[in-house]
């Protein structure tokens, strides 16, 4: 069992290498060997099987074709441009969300063994006209580029899957919260810094209203459901290769009062609440309540409670550093 994770210097592919190499198995064989690409080289887990780090431009086909000379049964696709920097660079969105996945399913395709490729969608591929709450049945209806992106993509790997090139299985994540490290250029960063930064004796601004509804799931839930798409037999997934992850709809307000039911009022009272128009803005196109019966049906894990995801900040992250 050989297995590629791309953006896998990234917070969720740093923890999903971890938890391959701790495990040693994804869907059901032991691994054989963990090949991680990025555009820098990433860290590698300690791990009882060779662990192999790449830097490597997914939107490059030389370079993508290097990484193949490797044969995998297994891909995780996590590298992309996130949704704040896309909306700002449409041609850099493009280049790496769009055409780097294709590459990247060209180069699985012509392995010729019909790898399983597990695929980061993401929560915008929702928004403008689509109901309050989302269901398995709501068409797509992306409101951002990345949304826009994520969508084609989707569309491909499920006729990549129908043709017998890949075993695709795409996941719609919620916004992942709390993530470790500093903020990035998505949109939905402020979702972990308003909680990450004042935990850790920082201030943070969060640039909408207490009664901003976010759908959230912990890392240590999205690794295991990233996992478990994998485990999964073909024939669960049917003619349709993209769902609706698990995940929480908690307004930003509930979630604060989770993180000071488990660390008490400090950490609340370093979040400022500065306004910011463009985050709204993009945020004003997606959709926050979601029910998610498919993957209920097929095994997915959803978080509990916020005050667990702040545990498990604190235990994973925190603790770690």
């Amino acid at each position: 069992m050989k297995v590629l994770v791309t953006g896998g210097g990234g917070f969720i592919g740093q923890k999903l290498a971890r938890a391959i190499a701790a495990e040693g198995i994804v869907a059901g064989q032991a691994v054989s060997g963990l090949t991680l690409v990025d555009i820098a080289a990433p860290a590698a887990p300690e791990a009882g099987f060779p662990v192999i780090t790449r830097a490597c431009d997914i939107a490059d086909p030389g370079a993508v074709n290097k990484v193949f000379e490797e044969r995998f049964d297994v891909v995780f696709h996590l590298a992309a441009v996130v949704s704040g920097a896309a909306e700002k660079d449409f041609d850099l969105g493009m280049r790496v969300n769009l055409f780097g996945t294709l590459t990247l399913m060209e180069a699985a395709r012509a392995q010729g063994n019909c790898p399983v490729f597990v695929y980061a969608s993401s929560c915008a591929a929702h928004g403008g006209e689509a109901p309050e709450t989302v269901r398995d049945d709501t068409p797509a209806n992306p409101q951002t580029s990345y949304g826009a992106q994520k969508v084609a993509c989707e569309y491909l790997l499920t006729d990549y899957s129908r043709r017998g090139f890949l075993d695709g299985r795409a996941l719609r994540l919620p916004t992942v919260t709390i993530r470790p490290g500093r903020p990035n250029a998505a949109a939905s960063s402020f979702m972990s810094s308003i909680f990450r930064e004042p935990l850790q004796g920082e201030a943070a601004n969060c640039p909408v209203g207490e009664d901003f509804v976010i759908w959230h799931s912990a890392p240590r839930t999205v690794v295991g459901n990233i996992l478990h798409a994998a485990a999964l037999p073909a024939e669960a997934w049917g003619t349709n290769r993209a769902l609706n992850l698990n995940g929480r709809s908690d307004t930003v307000g509930e979630m604060i009062a989770a993180m000071t039911r488990v660390a008490g009022p400090e950490a609340a009272a370093r979040i400022t609440w500065n306004r910011e128009p463009e985050i709204e803005g993009i945020l004003e196109g997606w959709r926050a309540k979601v029910d998610s019966a498919r993957g209920r049906a097929l095994g997915f894990a959803t978080d509990e409670s916020f005050e667990d995801s702040v545990r498990w900040f604190i235990e994973d992250d925190i603790s770690r550093a």
